[in-house]
């Protein structure tokens, strides 16, 4: 006899299920269609985070993500700095704060736990780049290294999600967009409006 599914494991497959849904809809160029999926995948992320515990930090990130995707991640970047505490230990949490930092606009913050989020090697390299490039407002520096994380988006086998989008890059370009800062930076992983 088979065990029930934990629920957070089945909060979390659910959650990856609607940012699939979503990622197809905004690939197929139907941003307004993928909005209801992505704030499905927000609150879904969130409810498996409070069921995981404290070290999920991946749950915080999609949920971050999903909400800067809808057009908003303000209410959901509060909530993951509370829920570090505004420190973070692994480059996960770095990178969940980080996120959320730049989405609240505390540009130091972001730029502080870049800093730290870089020491930890080469899989943040390119985003704590970014994150950085969009905190200073460069954005020659923004685009190569968006340009390196689509890159590096098109040389994988998999995706999280099974759905091949370079979704780092699209929510860089949404938090850089609203400082008015763009890149050129074309790719069948990227929805055609970038921004």
């Amino acid at each position: 006899m088979s065990r029930p599914e934990p629920e957070k494991q089945r909060l979390l497959r659910e959650a990856v299920a609607s940012d699939a849904e979503a990622y197809r809809l905004l690939l197929a160029g139907e941003p307004r269609r993928a909005q209801e999926p992505l704030e499905r995948a927000a609150r879904l992320y969130r409810r498996s985070w409070e069921e995981a515990g404290p070290r999920s930090f991946g749950r915080l990130i999609g949920m971050l993500k999903a909400a800067v995707l809808v057009g908003g991640g303000e209410p959901e970047a509060r909530y993951v700095r509370d829920q570090l505490g505004g420190e973070a230990d692994s480059p996960a949490s770095r990178y969940a704060l980080a996120l959320a930092a730049l989405v609240d606009g505390d540009d130091e913050l972001a730029r502080r736990t870049v800093t730290e989020l870089r020491e930890d090697g080469d899989p943040f390299a390119d985003t704590a780049e970014a994150i950085e490039a969009v905190a200073a407002g460069d954005e020659p520096r923004y685009g190569r290294a968006v340009a390196a994380i689509v890159d590096e988006f098109e040389a994988r086998d998999e995706h999280l999600t099974g759905v091949a989008i370079a979704d780092t890059a699209l929510v860089l370009a949404r938090l850089a967009a609203r400082r008015g800062i763009s890149t050129d930076v074309e790719s069948p992983l990227l929805p055609l409006d970038l921004d």
